[in-house]
């Protein structure tokens, strides 16, 4: 492994003075089935260790096939309430945590009933008018509305956008929305997608079991999953780790179910929002129309399941073939079993996005120079155009890190993304630049190329930059 030695040394020396937290950052609304199961709850947690990077725009407390009757404004405040005690530490280590108090003033209730029976005409909602007062907003950024239960209070927004705009201005407005939601959790979804053919909706329809969300809490077979224990989120989360990770609640059915709806607004140089078929911490997801074979139709959901009627956003098959660290020589191999499904897009990220978490959490407690921070990757180029059968070089080696700790490298043909599916042969992986030679094309060909960036600190915490290169005949 390369040292960053020269670059870092600098960083490390001003290590006192917090991060400076990105500046461009996602909008976003939260509607959430807080207390139907403890998962929203474990969510919510992790999403306020990420309050600066991404700027939230509205808590809404919703209904779902779980909890059909019932609102918990009240279980968001809480959490909030916490994070309040902590916000005054994690500004030691990075700028831009919002106030907890204006937090406070974006929680709302939805609709107060189930799915589609709670949608029309002088229907509307706090949470509903909160939607559409985002969209009204002078705001080129586009709005990502992340559903964690049902999507019922969103059907409203919509509703009373096509009742009360003229077709042009609703179009406008719907095509700043943005939807990432976990499976369908009422019977709103099928009629929103169905209903507005155009909108950028990312979801797994279906029972759960086929949901790629399900990749942050499921068992790798015959892989390492330490890092969705319980033992581990004990240490490093809910225990000595601050009046925040204390609220983290004990799993009942999964982890953190929801968290893949906003994991890919995170800025970490690897996830691109407006492209899902990318990649990213939250998972990968495809342009089409799947049939109801795929979607787990006898599987647990609660909601009926109907055909979709246009191409959405949802599961993309990933072939994984995960690292294995060696004692001596070269410090990572690729393992000898590969994996291909619809959930690891996420798993090839988890123990990375796990440790990112803990490592936030000790920034509620501990001052700068007691906590790891994420390195810097700088590329040489982020795009290149080659042509068939020549050598191009990738390069990582001006990264750094904010504490001046050691950095490694891997590089790896992200097969599933782009023009060219075959795998692209290159040097060892593991340098911080690397060669490859581009393969026979008959047409411009586009291939993605990723580094994976990851220091030595506790817990080790890794960022990306990604490569596309053009390869022409």
């Amino acid at each position: 492994m390369a040292l960053i030695g020269a670059t870092a040394l600098p960083a490390a020396a001003a290590a006192q003075a917090p991060l400076t937290a990105p500046a461009e950052r996602q909008r976003m609304i939260v509607l959430s089935d807080i207390e139907a199961d403890p998962d929203d709850s474990q969510s919510f947690v992790r999403l306020f260790l990420y309050a600066n990077e991404i700027d939230i725009e509205g808590l809404v407390a919703t209904t779902s096939t779980h909890m059909k009757t019932a609102l918990h404004p009240e279980s968001i405040r809480r959490i909030v309430q916490a994070y309040a005690k902590v916000q005054p530490n994690l500004l030691k280590h990075e700028t831009g945590y919002p106030a907890p108090a204006r937090l406070l003033a974006l929680v709302r209730e939805g609709q107060p009933g189930y799915g589609m029976e709670t949608v029309g005409a002088g229907k509307d909602t706090p949470g509903s008018r909160l939607i559409v007062e985002a969209l009204e907003r002078s705001d080129a950024r586009p709005l990502w509305v992340t559903v964690w239960g049902g999507a019922n209070t969103l059907a409203q927004a919509l509703y009373t956008i096509r009742a009360t705009r003229t077709p042009q201005e609703a179009r406008r407005l719907i095509g700043k929305l943005r939807v990432s939601t976990i499976s369908d959790q009422d019977d709103s979804g099928a009629w929103i997608r169905r209903t507005f053919p155009d909108l950028f909706y990312i979801v797994s329809p279906g029972g759960y079991g086929a949901g790629t969300w399900t990749g942050i809490h499921t068992l790798i077979d015959g892989g390492d999953n330490t890092t969705i224990s319980n033992t581990w989120l004990r240490d490093n989360i809910q225990q000595g780790h601050g009046p925040l990770g204390a609220l983290y609640p004990d799993v009942a059915y999964g982890m953190e179910g929801d968290t893949p709806a906003y994991l890919s607004l995170i800025p970490n140089g690897l996830s691109v929002p407006e492209h899902p078929d990318w990649g990213g911490w939250g998972g990968r997801y495809e342009l089409y129309t799947p049939p109801i074979a795929t979607t787990d139709p006898s599987g647990f959901s609660g909601v009926p399941i109907e055909p979709e009627t246009r191409p959405i956003w949802t599961n993309a098959i990933d072939l994984y073939t995960p690292q294995v660290a060696k004692p001596y020589g070269r410090a990572q191999i690729p393992g000898d079993r590969q994996i291909k499904d619809f959930r690891a897009g996420i798993w090839r990220w988890r123990d990375d996005f796990q440790n990112d978490f803990a490592a936030r959490m000790t920034w509620t407690t501990r001052p700068f120079d007691r906590a790891n921070h994420p390195p810097v990757v700088k590329l040489a180029a982020s795009r290149l155009t080659v042509k068939s059968g020549q050598k191009f070089e990738l390069s990582a080696v001006d990264s750094s890190d904010p504490d001046g700790d050691s950095l490694s490298f891997q590089w790896f043909h992200y097969q599933e993304i782009g023009h060219w599916r075959a795998a692209i042969p290159g040097g060892a992986a593991n340098l911080h630049t690397v060669d490859f030679t581009g393969p026979t094309v008959t047409e411009p060909r586009e291939a993605h190329f990723i580094v994976r960036v990851t220091d030595k600190g506790e817990p080790p915490l890794t960022r990306y930059g990604r490569v596309i290169v053009t390869i022409t005949p």
